[in-house]
Parts: structure tokens; C-alpha cells; sequence
């Protein structure tokens, strides 16, 4: 079920339905954007969406996914919708992903790649926190 802000930005959006067409979509969505592919290694996934006139994209899959990026030893929690305005090198306002340090989960809120140092990647928390990694943590299958 997609929320209303994904109702308000579904006009004019391409709007991708079906698990393997909505992985294909949005590593070709993160690839566009100069992002790690592997950012998004969900399951299940309903629909894609990306109203490129808002900036506004959407993942929504059949349930919540917990994955361990292992090259940084990192969890991250996908809820059944995620949301994020997005432009060049950055997804930003984000909702739907957390990520756990010690024992708390953290709400991401931006996720961006600098322009002069792409082989890095930076994660921004709601509390103001951030943390920078390798790209290749990201890829695909990692």
C-alpha cells in the first residue's frame, strides 16, 4: 500500500511493477545518479518509481529487509517503502531506512557520493551523524 506522499508524486512517474524489472530499474537508477549499484539489494520488490520533474523515487516491496553489508560490517533496515528526493550523487530526505550502530537503529536521512572523492561514500543519520565508506562496499553481491 503507498503512501500519500507516493500518491502525490505518481503523476507523470515511471512507474516499474515486478521484482526482477524493479531490480534492473533501480540499478540502472543508481547507476544514473553515480551511486554504488548495491545500495538497494531488496527482495520482493512490488514497485519502482521516479517522477524525474519532482525528484521524487520510490521502492516498495512486499516486506521489510534486514541486510549486512560485509565489507564494512554494516545492517541495514529497508521498511516496505522507501522514499527519497534525489539529484546527482545524492539521495536525500529519505524515509524507510535505518541503520543500526551499537544497539540502536538510526533513521538515514541522506545518502550522498562527493563529486571530487567518487570512489567514497557518505551516510547521513537523522541525529546529524555521518559516516563515510568505500563505493566498493556497495556493489552488487557484496
Amino acid at each position: 500500500m503507498a503512501s500519500q506522499l507516493v500518491e502525490s508524486h505518481r503523476a507523470g512517474a515511471e512507474v516499474v511493477k515486478g521484482d526482477e524489472a524493479c531490480k534492473k530499474r533501480s540499478i540502472e537508477f543508481l547507476e544514473e545518479l553515480g551511486l554504488p549499484k548495491g545500495l538497494f539489494p531488496l527482495q520482493d520488490m512490488e514497485e519502482f518509481g521516479y517522477n524525474r520533474e519532482s525528484g521524487f523515487a520510490w521502492i516498495l516491496q512486499k516486506k521489510k529487509k534486514e541486510h549486512t553489508f560485509k565489507k564494512i560490517k554494516q545492517t541495514v533496515s529497508y521498511a516496505t517503502e522507501v522514499t527519497a528526493f534525489v539529484e546527482k550523487g545524492k539521495i536525500k530526505k529519505v524515509t524507510g531506512i535505518k541503520t543500526k550502530e551499537l544497539f540502536l537503529w538510526l533513521s538515514l536521512v541522506e545518502v550522498y557520493v562527493d563529486e571530487s572523492c567518487a570512489d567514497k561514500v557518505t551516510f547521513k543519520t537523522g541525529t546529524g551523524l555521518s559516516d563515510t565508506f568505500d563505493a566498493a562496499a556497495f556493489e552488487i553481491g557484496e
